[in-house]
């Protein structure tokens, strides 16, 4: 055995020993997600209201535009960063994710100043680097936990971005002003912070993130070998091919297409009806919903099963449509609305993404992964992009109508699923 070879062979651990190991991961991977979600959060508030203030109140139609550049450019690193997981890890993809996001942050914030939406956009494209490394965060907690506590570690890493996802939004307010006393435009000084946040998680992450959980694991393709990365349509079809991983995925582009769709649309709606100052608090309830519950959805989805998991998440997406789409006339009805937004969104996230890890083993799950966000980012990119047109066509009511219709396909088809295979298809795999 050559002396590269010996290097890249994980080291056999006892259950102990990945225990320590996956408690320092978590740890860093928690810090990571406060930080990252904070700058991620403050966006999903000031982008459309970047655009509309760049276009004037008659192109609000494209106010989705600016969450529809974020998730694009989300969908396209997911699968640069999975690979340039699979290859060297997950701390060098991560890494790679957050410093794009920095970059693209400083554009956006330029674009701001000179009233240029195509160099804003460019930094939006970049920005989204910065959602796909807090994704694939939620893998990476999943490398070395338990087949049966591996819910519970997507959901520990999906709530730690309740502190971030809740404060980022009410900075927006105190980052323009301080911006605005130094000569800046409005909108530039949330820019700016998220830049400095998305700092504070590159240096979290190659600090801390040590020893790399994939690396441990055993999922890294040893270096000098000559393994070619399966492309994307392989990943898909390997995902097509099987009944338990098209269910996941569904999950996944379900919650995120419903959410992006009625939440990118909810700052606009506000700032038509005269409730702009009330939308960063809606914001906040909204993600409060996403994330604050995680650890419970993910305990829930571990005890009773995945697939019940994604069925109450598609019963929240339609409760939360019906209740936004009354909510015109009474807008404090927002406030629960995109709260159970939120939740529903986390049950059929976690659902999923546990589910799709469970359906594949070690050496192909990180490609799999990566191909699974791009489909569900892009697609969330079309929802965020359409729903600005919906909503100018008939109505934030029918945008959150047609939400209902998207997550009654996942219900239906989450519970044919149990129907035809039953519970028993959904146990975890041990790898």
């Amino acid at each position: 055995m050559n002396a590269t070879s010996m290097v890249d062979t994980p080291p056999v651990l006892s259950r102990e020993e990945r225990g320590v190991i996956q408690r320092k991961v978590l740890g860093a991977l928690t810090t990571g997600q406060v930080v990252g979600g904070a700058a991620l959060a403050s966006s999903v508030t000031v982008g459309s209201l970047v655009v509309t203030d760049l276009l004037g109140d008659t192109g609000s139609g494209w106010a989705g535009m600016s969450v529809a550049t974020t998730t694009t450019g989300t969908a396209f690193a997911a699968q640069l960063l999975s690979r340039r997981m699979r290859r060297r890890g997950r701390r060098p993809g991560l890494q790679l994710g957050y410093g794009i996001a920095m970059m693209g942050a400083i554009v956006a914030a330029f674009g701001v100043e000179a009233r240029s939406l195509p160099v804003f956009l460019v930094g939006l494209f970049a920005f989204g680097s910065g959602q796909a490394s807090n994704l694939l965060a939620r893998y990476a907690a999943a490398d070395l936990a338990e087949p049966d506590a591996r819910s519970r570690a997507i959901g520990r890493i999906v709530f730690a971005q309740t502190f971030g996802a809740v404060g980022g939004p009410l900075t927006i307010g105190p980052a323009e002003s301080i911006g605005q006393s130094l000569g800046l435009e409005k909108y530039t000084g949330p820019w700016l912070v998220a830049s400095l946040l998305f700092v504070m998680a590159v240096v979290n992450t190659s600090l801390r993130l040590r020893p790399d959980p994939l690396v441990v694991a055993g999922g890294v393709t040893p270096s000098g070998s000559k393994e070619k990365l399966p492309p994307v349509l392989t990943s898909i079809r390997m995902i097509m091919a099987l009944p338990v991983a098209r269910l996941a995925l569904l999950a996944m582009v379900v919650s995120q297409f419903v959410m992006v769709a009625e939440m990118a649309m909810t700052p606009v709606h506000m700032k038509l009806h005269g409730w702009e100052d009330l939308s960063p608090y809606v914001v906040s309830a909204h993600v409060a919903g996403m994330f604050a519950f995680a650890p419970l959805v993910g305990r829930y989805a571990d005890r009773r099963g995945r697939v019940q998991a994604i069925v109450i998440g598609g019963c929240l997406l339609i409760l939360a449509g019906i209740v936004a789409a009354v909510s015109s006339h009474n807008h404090w009805l927002l406030f629960p609305a995109m709260w159970i937004l939120g939740v529903g969104w986390n049950f059929g996230m976690i659902g999923g993404s546990t589910l799709l890890t469970d359906a594949f083993e070690i050496d192909t799950r990180v490609q799999v992964q990566g191909s699974a966000d791009l489909v569900m980012s892009f697609c969330g990119g079309m929802a965020g992009l359409s729903a600005g047109f919906i909503r100018s066509a008939i109505g934030y009511h029918m945008l959150a109508n047609l939400g209902d219709v998207a997550a009654g396909v996942l219900l239906i088809a989450a519970l044919m699923f149990l129907r035809l295979y039953g519970r028993g298809s959904q146990q975890p795999a041990l790898a």
